[in-house]
């Protein structure tokens, strides 16, 4: 690490003291705190993910960019300075280092994070539902695909967000060479849905199978690797009648010459109106139990990553 990202970068003592020992870690993106939830569910839900995480045994790493910094595990101040402050900006590779020099607070999305939890030593990162290709003409094109194609860090989520073209997404990773991992399932899910026609490349099991086969790609450092968790049964929604609600909105953003950085929360907020919050309930629960199979995750790659190093160590 160079001395100017070793200074951008202030982790918390229980982080440090995690990551020196090789403990579990997992880190968890702030964009839902700052921009994808009203408060106070945000900032209830930041301090659930976080605990849900500590529960399964590792160390929780939200990341946020303040006072010309990169924070990686955040106070609780930090967390409802995030949830209730109106100005917050929402980072990606392309302003971060704009936004450090500024000094000003930041949340991080995908890209972002993932960017910041490797340069932490950060192996596991959990999220909602990562950015993808845009329906259209193929030219809108998530940060975030970028970012797994060139930073190697295991992202645990649900696939990529419901709005999003999937089968174009899927199409891009595989040309970009980035593994994807289904929890106990042979299918991409679709965020909201547990199906969506789409295969990974390996089915895993459990969360030993899991830290197997991420630690043999991570260890080549060339790219990312996607674990796509379905969302839970009893919150996930039905995928043709998902289509019929994406479709609606998409027609009405069009209708009202929505476009820009204004599309995605125009779309999310006119998927919560037609499916009378189901939606959002369904996003909550995914979320969660991304942390939850992250944190599981976390804990048998650091305990295979021990083991190796006993070994290592006796012969």
């Amino acid at each position: 690490m160079n001395k100017s990202l070793h200074e951008a970068l202030r982790m918390s003592e229980e982080l440090r003291a995690a990551l020196a020992e090789g403990k579990p870690v997992v880190a968890l993106e702030s964009t839902v705190i700052s921009h994808g939830l009203p408060y106070p569910q945000n900032l209830a839900l930041a301090r659930e993910m976080e605990q849900i995480v500590r529960d399964g045994g590792a160390t929780p790493a939200t990341i946020a960019l303040a006072e010309g910094q990169l924070q990686i595990g955040l106070d609780d101040s930090l967390l409802e300075r995030l949830a209730t402050e109106a100005h917050v900006a929402k980072i990606s590779l392309r302003n971060l280092g704009l936004v450090l020099a500024d000094r000003a607070l930041g949340a991080t999305t995908v890209a972002a994070t993932m960017w910041a939890a490797q340069a932490a030593g950060i192996a596991i990162f959990a999220t909602g539902g990562i950015g993808g290709v845009h329906p259209g003409d193929g030219m809108d094109i998530s940060a975030d695909l970028p970012a797994l194609a060139t930073i190697p860090v295991c992202v645990v989520s649900s696939g990529a967000k419901a709005i999003l073209d999937l089968p174009r997404t899927c199409e891009w990773l595989e040309s970009w060479g980035v593994p994807l991992l289904g929890w106990q399932s042979d299918e991409m899910p679709a965020f909201y849905s547990r199906t969506s026609g789409r295969y990974v490349d390996r089915r895993v099991e459990d969360a030993t199978a899991a830290a197997r086969l991420i630690d043999a790609h991570l260890a080549l450092g060339r790219s990312g690797i996607l674990l796509a968790v379905p969302p839970p049964p009893e919150t996930a929604l039905e995928a043709t009648q998902m289509q019929r609600w994406v479709q609606a909105a998409q027609r009405e953003a069009m209708a009202r010459n929505v476009s820009g950085s204004e599309l995605t929360p125009f779309l999310l907020g006119e998927l919560a109106t037609r499916s009378e919050g189901r939606t959002l309930q369904s996003n909550l629960a995914l979320l969660k139990n991304n942390a939850r199979v992250a944190a599981q995750v976390a804990t048998a790659l650091a305990f295979k990553r021990s083991a190796h190093e006993r070994a290592n160590a006796r012969s």
